[in-house]
């Protein structure tokens, strides 16, 4: 019998929606408990440097409500790891960042940038905070991962779901899963995530060696048409079809 696979659920672009106005609403933390109440066993949330979307009152009113867990996407800086401290998030995931990207573009280096990393880890763990690292499927990457002391890695899944053939998609799905099964070998918890969507989903939610999925912009955007509810559903179910 598969192990089943757990669903994150980043509530980024709502918090998108609420600053492109600057209301009060809607409000991330309200959505949060719809997903929770529609099945969701975590919470994703990205606060990055120009607070575009998430903010610290965000994460405060989070970390009081959830009844799942809460997973906090942050830059490998110090300023980040401040509040981290002040949040106490449930897993720490460190992303990278730059101002100028819409989204973020890919995973985090950790082989050129291992020694200022596995300070963060460090500083992370001693605050009992489960730490992950958002990388590219790269086996180097992911044994750097684990040489700096992470918990888990999250896998990159963008190259896979923006590929335009069908040998490409075959290509980026077997780097995921190399991956996948280096992590698990290494002792890694192993999640995935970025552009996962409800037409290809299932490929990914179908290797064994992953945990987690965390998706936001799909279930944001199907609920516009649905409703938040139904559209956490809906992919909760297409997880659990892959691996039935």
């Amino acid at each position: 019998m598969s192990v089943r696979i757990r669903l994150g659920v980043n509530v980024d672009h709502v918090a998108t929606l609420r600053q492109l106005r600057g209301t009060h609403y809607p409000d991330p933390a309200a959505a949060a408990a719809i997903c929770e109440l529609a099945g969701a066993d975590q919470i994703t949330v990205h606060c990055r440097e120009d607070r575009r979307h998430v903010q610290e009152r965000d994460l405060r009113v989070l970390r009081q409500t959830l009844q799942t867990q809460l997973n906090l996407e942050m830059a490998a800086t110090q300023e980040m790891v401040q509040l981290c401290y002040e949040v106490k998030p449930d897993i720490a995931t460190l992303v990278p960042e730059r101002r100028e990207e819409l989204t973020t573009e890919g995973g985090l280096d950790v082989v050129s940038q291992r020694e200022q990393i596995k300070k963060i880890i460090k500083t992370l763990r001693d605050g009992e905070i489960v730490t992950s690292i958002f990388v590219d499927p790269d086996v180097d990457q992911v044994r750097a991962a684990h040489k700096v002391d992470a918990h888990r890695i999250e896998l990159h899944t963008g190259r896979f779901c923006d590929a335009r053939t069908a040998a490409e998609r075959a290509r980026e799905l077997a780097r995921i899963v190399d991956a996948a099964k280096a992590a698990a070998k290494l002792g890694l918890g192993v999640a995935a995530g970025h552009g996962l969507s409800y037409t290809n989903v299932r490929a990914v939610a179908a290797i064994t060696e992953i945990d987690e999925l965390n998706i936001g912009h799909a279930i944001v955007a199907r609920a516009v048409m649905t409703g938040l509810d139904r559209a956490v559903r809906d992919m909760i179910a297409a997880m659990e079809a892959a691996r039935a």
